[in-house]
């Protein structure tokens, strides 16, 4: 099968032939149909990442359908049209007993822990416990954009912000995480206020519903351009980017008592980035990370995209060639496009 490949952090992925994948026992080898080009690829493919293993196979924003199984897989049938989350759990210990998968103690990740989806094909690890079952009306390129960016969004926005009708809800930075969670947000009935350097990026995040924006390009005080559009505030702020600047600018706009959500990786160099820790305890702020969505809570989203609260498939932005992936996720810290960048033409080029 071909396959980008890269032999040593930050050389030059190749397009390569190398041998096809077998299901584990418990798994399944999924016949790739998309999948997305992530900054998270980008961090992993830099070496910020100590689960890979070189030579390596990046990609883990996927969605295909299922190509053999495992003997011990009960679930899932050749044909099935599945994804699956970024983290993947074990099934075994007491956070996936306790239905917690997305922080897992052997949590496997494609494109990480093993070979990833930037290839014809790809094993997935404890299919029963992870594989999604994809609505037959949802686009696979649709469908690859929901492992890591937008669910990632809705957990952090749902679950970990618990969001509702109402409050001020501040999302820095409007990249593909931060602009699904501007569109969850706004679905969940909240004032959503967006930020970012780029025009285009905060007409997008308008017309997905942010009622306010920032840029911070040309703002010198973000924090306090936020607090004056929420009227005193926000009582939920996600940084979606991950960096020390828009965590900081996160903390600093909530108002008393609010949820500060840490979605964007924060890695290398900014993985101790400086927090106001003063007002975090005057104001009882609550200092939250989001780390993917377990595949059991996958049905509360996709019922809301079905019925067309959510749509996704607004977030897709250009669609490449396998052939064209290495470019890209070298780009990927460099520009990022407009909406999510798909790879959903495999094999061929």
């Amino acid at each position: 099968m071909q396959a980008v490949l890269f032999e040593s952090f930050g050389g030059t992925p190749e397009l390569v032939r190398v041998e096809e994948p077998a299901p584990p026992a418990d798994g399944v080898v999924v016949k790739v149909e998309a999948t997305g080009v992530c900054r998270s690829d980008w961090h992993g493919w830099m070496g910020h990442d100590p689960d890979i293993k070189l030579p390596h196979v990046p990609g883990h924003e996927l969605a295909g359908v299922v190509e053999a199984t495992g003997k011990d897989v009960t679930r899932w049938k050749v044909g099935d049209r599945i994804t699956v989350p970024f983290v993947g759990g074990c099934g075994a210990c007491p956070e996936c007993h306790a239905g917690q998968q997305q922080v897992c103690r052997s949590q496997f990740q494609p494109g990480f822990t093993h070979w990833g989806s930037f290839a014809e094909y790809v094993a997935i690890h404890h299919a029963d416990v992870n594989l999604v079952a994809l609505p037959e009306t949802m686009e696979f390129a649709t469908a690859a954009s929901l492992g890591c960016r937008f669910a990632t969004s809705f957990r952090a926005v749902i679950d970990q912000g618990r969001v509702s009708a109402g409050q001020w809800v501040a999302v820095h930075g409007c990249g593909g995480v931060g602009l699904s969670a501007v569109m969850i947000a706004s679905a969940a009935g909240a004032n959503v206020i967006a930020v970012d350097i780029a025009e285009e990026k905060l007409a997008l995040a308008r017309a997905l519903g942010a009622v306010a924006v920032v840029n911070a390009d040309g703002e010198a005080d973000v924090p306090g351009a936020v607090v004056e559009a929420s009227k005193g505030g926000v009582h939920v702020s996600l940084d979606a980017l991950g960096h020390p600047t828009t965590c900081f600018n996160s903390i600093q706009s909530l108002r008393r008592r609010g949820k500060h959500v840490q979605v964007g990786l924060m890695l290398a160099d900014h993985s101790a980035p400086q927090v106001p820790m003063a007002k975090i305890i005057a104001h009882e702020l609550e200092i939250l990370g989001s780390h993917g969505m377990q595949a059991h809570r996958y049905d509360a989203m996709l019922d809301m995209v079905q019925s067309g609260r959510l749509d996704p498939s607004r977030l897709v932005g250009e669609k490449i060639g396998l052939a064209d992936a290495p470019e890209a996720l070298m780009q990927m810290d460099r520009f990022q496009s407009i909406g999510a960048t798909v790879i959903t033409r495999f094999g061929q080029d």
